[in-house]
């Protein structure tokens, strides 16, 4: 038997002996239970319906033993490649000014993270926010810089609005010269594709990408490309990343408050309602306020919790793939 086989041996041959004569329950508080845990990996969740398809490309980096930078990345491509999609890429609504505006992040396993803002004109903003983290000292480009940097770096300019979404933006603006509602976050206008993804070497990333809140004021950025808000990834405790209402995601930090009470020894689903209840607490008017949002630990474990029913989000693992109804504070 060698040295470290020896030590190890010797280590928990202790450790059993002591604990076999304590309590069973005190047995469990004082044994780091962590190093007996099988993580459950590769994984992957997203949100929404769309992640379903979103999961299947990210399955093919990750089902042959592929990094989860590149997984989620391939991902949400597919989500911005659905010209059918209104909330994520190209085929998004447009600003109040008839302009589709795009915004996205991504954050890796060494906390290295990249973010577009703004961004008009480019297919897949995630593929350039990855840009911005690898070739780049920055972390966010926005507006005509973000667009000017893609263009250098071999993205194609594609035209936007499509033609039946501009003809929805003129009805739309007929009717609303003078208005400007809180738009209703749920099933039928969600707002972005969250995708956090754990590879088989245990690593963890996330990506985020939407085209925001249809007809938003122009220069609106929502919390999707803000690192923190809507996405943040730390390799020692977890991932997680938002949906809804971005302006109530940014006003706690939300993501980075999911992940931090993981860190405290909540688990996924916990954390997300936790953080659910502060942005609840924050708000004195929660009419037509919805957020989400969904987690995904070191061991594979993942949860989700929304303000109001009707989130959901879609899982893929070895054993598993479909969509998964997240528990919620209230009903609509």
């Amino acid at each position: 038997m060698g040295n470290l086989k020896r030590r190890t041996f010797f280590k928990y041959g202790l450790i059993g002996a002591f604990l076999g004569v304590v309590k069973p329950g005190k047995a469990a508080e004082l044994l780091d239970v962590k190093e007996f845990v099988k993580v459950k990996k590769p994984v992957v969740i997203s949100t929404w319906i769309h992640g379903l398809e979103a999961n299947k490309g990210a399955w093919e980096v990750l089902g042959g033993g592929g990094k989860a930078l590149r997984a989620v990345e391939k991902g949400v491509r597919v989500t911005e490649s659905d010209m059918t999609n209104r909330s994520v890429g190209l085929g998004g609504r447009p600003d109040r000014d008839g302009n589709v505006t795009l915004d996205a992040c991504i954050m890796d396993e060494k906390s290295r993270c990249g973010a577009v803002a703004y961004l008009e004109n480019i297919k897949h903003p995630i593929s350039v926010a990855r840009t911005i983290m690898e070739e780049t000292p920055h972390v966010m480009l926005a507006g005509d810089g973000a667009q000017q940097f893609a263009l250098d770096y071999g993205f194609n300019k594609t035209k936007a609005p499509l033609k039946e979404v501009k003809k929805d933006w003129k009805a739309w603006k007929k009717e609303n010269e003078d208005a400007f509602d809180k738009p209703e976050i749920n099933h039928e206008n969600h707002d972005t594709i969250g995708m956090l993804a754990l590879d088989a070497e245990g690593n963890l990333s996330g990506a985020c990408t939407t085209s925001g809140w249809g007809y938003k004021l122009p220069g609106r950025i929502g919390d999707s490309p803000i690192i923190g808000a809507g996405l943040f990834v730390d390799n020692e405790v977890g991932a997680s990343c938002a949906t809804g209402m971005g302006e109530a995601i940014i006003r706690i930090a939300g993501s980075h408050t999911v992940v931090e009470l993981m860190r405290a020894g909540n688990s996924p689903e916990d954390a997300c309602r936790l953080a659910v209840e502060r942005v609840i607490a924050k708000h004195d008017n929660l009419e037509g306020l919805q957020v989400g949002f969904i987690a995904l630990d070191t061991k594979g474990n993942y949860g989700g919790y929304s303000v109001y029913n009707g989130f959901n989000f879609a899982l893929k693992t070895n054993d598993f793939e479909g969509m998964v109804d997240a528990k919620f504070n209230r009903s609509w």
